[in-house]
């Protein structure tokens, strides 16, 4: 299924309103939350909130990726849910299995890329077997890349890359007067991708949860009362409109960036002019 042809009308008008405001977010990240409270709020067992949830993200996944966003992260599986019950634990993985499993030839006929971050040698060998088959099969895509966040903790990888470099000082192919914030960056899972630009939150909880907390240091943040499984499309579109709309000064004055534009503005006139001689 090619999903830019398979749109109806009214979503290409709503995609296209969207568009037309710019400055569409390169990279969204998303803390999928409640689909448990879903699932209770309905007198239904929590696994099938997460049911629920899976057919959100092929939702979010489509639209994304007609929409051009290159990059879109989704937390689905941090490393304090291994002590949520074994069932519900088992039927997780199940359900990413399936996922995996039925999801990567439509993913891949689309030009997605499948990534994963997290402690992914935690997760069931036949889990990891079909992500790593799944990674392979699309790793020469270029379109959406898709991050799946697995047995992830942010502090945890954090750690890890401090280790990492502590690792290179000692052999000496560091000094620690040559470790900056992009030398750190390069120690992390998520150094192949930019920065979030926009974090959307379902549920209503106003927290991040150990997710991305090094790169999320300018994003712009989005929370909806929304559980997961009741996310659609459109609250994504408003999302993304929403984050349009920001200002995003990056610690300066909106004066400052105002005088930037200009003179970026200028610069370019400038190399058009030398350009068109």
């Amino acid at each position: 299924m090619n999903w830019l042809e398979n749109r109806t009308d009214d979503d290409k008008v709503k995609q296209n309103e969207v568009l037309a405001i710019g400055n569409l977010p390169k990279h969204v990240a998303i803390i999928m939350d409640g689909n448990g409270r879903w699932a209770q709020q309905r007198t239904m067992p929590r696994l099938s909130g997460h049911k629920q949830g899976v057919e959100t993200v092929r939702d979010i996944v489509k639209a994304s990726s007609q929409l051009g966003v290159k990059y879109l992260t989704l937390y689905a599986f941090s490393m304090e849910n291994w002590k949520r019950p074994q069932k519900e634990v088992s039927g997780l993985m199940k359900l990413l299995e399936f996922y995996l499993k039925n999801e990567v030839e439509e993913l891949h006929a689309n030009n997605v890329r499948i990534r994963s971050i997290g402690k992914l040698n935690a997760l069931p060998k036949p889990v990891h077997k079909i992500l790593q088959k799944a990674i392979d099969h699309t790793e020469k895509n270029d379109g959406l890349t898709l991050t799946l966040a697995l047995s992830y903790s942010s502090r945890w990888d954090i750690v890890r890359a401090t280790q990492m470099i502590s690792l290179d000082v000692r052999r000496g192919k560091l000094s620690p007067e040559d470790i900056t914030e992009e030398t750190f960056t390069d120690y992390l899972l998520t150094k192949d991708m930019p920065d979030p630009d926009l974090l959307i939150r379902t549920s209503g909880e106003m927290r991040i949860s150990n997710f991305l907390l090094w790169e999320l240091a300018y994003s712009e943040i989005y929370v909806t009362k929304k559980c997961w499984p009741d996310f659609e499309r459109n609250d994504l579109y408003e999302a993304i409109s929403c984050f349009a709309k920001r200002e995003r000064r990056f610690g300066l004055t909106s004066a400052q960036l105002i005088d930037q534009s200009n003179s970026s503005s200028y610069l370019q006139r400038v190399v058009n002019a030398i350009t068109n001689r």
